[in-house]
């Protein structure tokens, strides 16, 4: 009997990881920016229409987050990026959502394109278009960004702000 302990154990190991790789999943998702998923009925989804957009160079980076505190703009915590060149003017973007809910959208334009956050050249907004300012170090509370998508398709407009 001792010798099927091991392999009792390994089982329920390997049940425990497949249990947990669910909640895992729903996290970092990288996806193209697909507008026909926006269309009537396409929902729970947010076209995003990003204007303001400093230079048609470098990244656009759109990530959405759950309105929550323990979610919002914490690391690892986004649930779906889309990443794209950037083009001058005005974007717009498809976030299909994994179901109705709160949300928060933040948008990044890495302008030369290094991965890296440059604050004096990179352009950032979010969903509301809050106030980014040295007393919030760019990460206004989740209540200012926090909007509520049922199953529809919500369209909202975000404002570059560049230093």
């Amino acid at each position: 009997m001792t010798k099927f302990l091991p392999t009792a154990l390994m089982a329920l190991a390997a049940g425990g990881i497949m249990l947990a790789a669910p909640a895992d999943a729903q996290y970092r998702q990288k996806i193209g920016n697909d507008l026909g998923k926006c269309r009537a009925g396409g929902g729970p989804a947010v076209l995003v229409t990003v204007n303001q957009i400093k230079a048609s160079q470098g990244t656009i980076r759109v990530q959405s987050y759950r309105g929550t505190k323990e979610e919002w703009l914490e690391k690892g915590k986004w649930l779906t990026r889309i990443e794209t060149p950037a083009k001058a003017g005005t974007m717009s973007f498809c976030v299909p959502l994994p179901a109705s809910g709160v949300y928060g959208i933040a948008v990044r334009h890495d302008l030369n394109g290094n991965g890296k956050t440059d604050l004096s050249e990179d352009g950032g907004a979010m969903s509301n278009n809050p106030s980014l300012n040295i007393f919030n170090l760019g990460k206004p509370s989740y209540k200012k960004t926090a909007f509520s998508v049922g199953n529809e398709v919500k369209s909202i407009t975000i404002s570059m702000r560049y230093m």
